[in-house]
């Protein structure tokens, strides 16, 4: 690790987060965890907003025993992507209810861009449900259906409360595939780039958009919080984990650091990774090296090969550690405030970072900031 800031406030962990009795110490949540992992695609439509429709992924936890499914195709526009750990649609587990996290991708993105975190937190025990927010995605920039900036703003943070709206309604329902394994008491919210703008807007606000009540935590990565107002970042008061790159020339650090200064949140956490960029959270390179293969129409092959000069470029952090400090944070941050699980408060420390030999930057508050 070669720079780390120590806690800008420390306040002792209370009875606030409880470890199941007995439990020995996690591993590192670093990668692919103990379940195995299930992906369907379905349809949502909203009526409150004219049938708007929009395609969701979702990931969740399968028991060994079910895990008999053939492997979970991508839909890669021009190609299709086996994954390596995700299967077709399998039973969902019998043990119980998991976490939801809900994942919003970036401007000119998809909703499996960031695959390796996805597939990850599923396997970690959550299930994670990530929409396309159509008008803003990589074929809206192909077909030129892309709404106006200001359309897409206000649509982003409706699309996730719809989405736990839809999954809620799962939970809810006996009949349900899926809804067995939901918890829709434990929420979070993540998202990359403009997602980072979403997740912030889900939390505090944006325009006439009210906060969702519902989001328990987020995770903003790379965040566009310039589109928010300082009031609408003082109104975040979940738990939030702010993690960006030192090298992120799309949306640079001021970013983040504007936001780190006004949420009002107890409870925060902010890794800046060291010569990280802004796509050094998602799955570009590998995206990069399928559709030149499969030959992507240059419109977007161009947009996809700019894109990958800030994840893959040999001067910033190798992709795959990024995205394993990324799965790292995330499995820990969310076990932490969504199980809660006090096991893995030990990963969210700058004694973790120093010890892992982490390229980070750590920063981390608890208790009132205001």
């Amino acid at each position: 690790m070669r720079r780390l800031f120590p806690a800008v406030l420390t306040i002792a962990l209370t009875a606030a987060l409880v470890a199941p009795a007995g439990a020995a110490p996690p591993a590192p949540p670093d990668g692919i965890g103990p379940w195995d992992v299930g992906y369907v695609t379905v349809e949502m439509v909203d009526p409150s907003r004219d049938d708007r429709t929009l395609p969701v992924d979702v990931w969740y936890p399968v028991d060994a025993e079910d895990a008999v499914a053939p492997p979970a195709e991508l839909d890669l526009f021009v190609t299709t992507l086996a994954l390596d750990h995700a299967q077709a649609d399998p039973d969902p587990s019998a043990a119980g209810r998991f976490p939801l996290v809900v994942f919003s991708h970036g401007s000119g993105g998809f909703r499996a861009q960031s695959w390796t975190l996805l597939e990850s937190l599923a396997s970690q025990g959550f299930v994670v449900v990530a929409p396309d927010h159509v008008g803003n995605t990589a074929l809206d920039d192909l077909f030129g259906t892309r709404d106006p900036s200001e359309v897409i703003a206000a649509n982003r943070p409706r699309d996730i409360s719809f989405v736990i709206d839809e999954v809620a309604g799962w939970a809810a329902d006996p009949t349900s595939r899926y809804g067995a394994v939901i918890d829709p008491q434990r929420i979070g919210v993540a998202g990359h780039s403009f997602g980072g703008f979403t997740a912030l807007a889900v939390a505090g606000g944006f325009d006439d958009y009210t906060a969702d009540p519902r989001v328990d935590a987020i995770m903003p990565i790379a965040a566009a919080a310039g589109g928010l107002s300082d009031d609408e970042l003082a109104a975040i008061s979940v738990p939030t984990f702010l993690l960006s790159g030192t090298d992120d020339v799309t949306v640079p650090l001021a970013n983040t650091v504007r936001a780190w200064g006004l949420i009002s949140t107890k409870e925060a956490y902010r890794a800046d990774v060291i010569a990280g960029g802004h796509n050094s959270f998602t799955n570009v390179c590998d995206l990069v090296g399928i559709l030149i293969d499969a030959g992507l129409p240059p419109v977007l092959l161009d947009f996809l090969i700019a894109s990958a000069e800030e994840g893959c470029s040999p001067d910033l952090i190798d992709i795959d550690e990024a995205q394993r400090i990324q799965v790292l944070y995330a499995t820990s941050f969310f076990r932490s405030t969504l199980g809660p699980d006090s096991r893995y408060q030990q990963y969210l420390t700058p004694r973790y970072a120093d010890r892992a030999d982490l390229d980070v930057d750590w920063f981390s508050r608890r208790g009132p900031q205001r």
